[in-house]
């Protein structure tokens, strides 16, 4: 029962990044991380900054970096709804650790111009970034 396929769509404000079959996905649900299986009962999730993780049906991982969205399970079929979603082998480690450093400086050095909001999600990201990296 648990590796037979449902319907899985990821798609971001500029693209659809995946559309194929899967028998599991896991996400950063806000409230804890969570996972998608064959039959899960229907359900709509915000999600953090952190890293989802689909197999597919062929047996294949793919594993995203993601800036967070929401994911809805509805008869078998899962749709995540992404701000970003960066495959692993796509991430640039040295570019990822210069915004680091950059939204570091931003945040240690303030100006009163500087929106800290939107820095900290900067700084969010690229570690994101990286410990998605170091961790595959």
């Amino acid at each position: 029962m648990f590796d037979k396929p449902f319907a899985l769509e990821v798609i971001t404000p500029e693209r659809t990044v995946l559309s194929t079959q899967a028998v599991g996905v896991s996400a950063p649900g806000v409230e804890g991380g969570f996972q998608v299986l064959f039959h899960h009962a229907p359900l709509l999730s915000a999600l953090e900054i952190g890293r989802v993780t689909v197999r597919s049906a062929d047996g294949t991982e793919q594993v995203y970096a993601t800036s967070g969205g929401f994911l809805e399970v509805r008869d078998n079929k899962v749709l995540l709804l992404l701000e970003t979603a960066e495959r692993l082998q796509d991430i640039d480690a040295q570019r990822a650790e210069a915004a680091r450093d950059r939204a570091q400086q931003r945040l240690a050095h303030r100006t009163p111009d500087l929106d800290i909001v939107r820095a900290e999600a900067s700084l969010h990201r690229a570690l994101n970034r990286l410990r998605a990296v170091r961790k595959s």
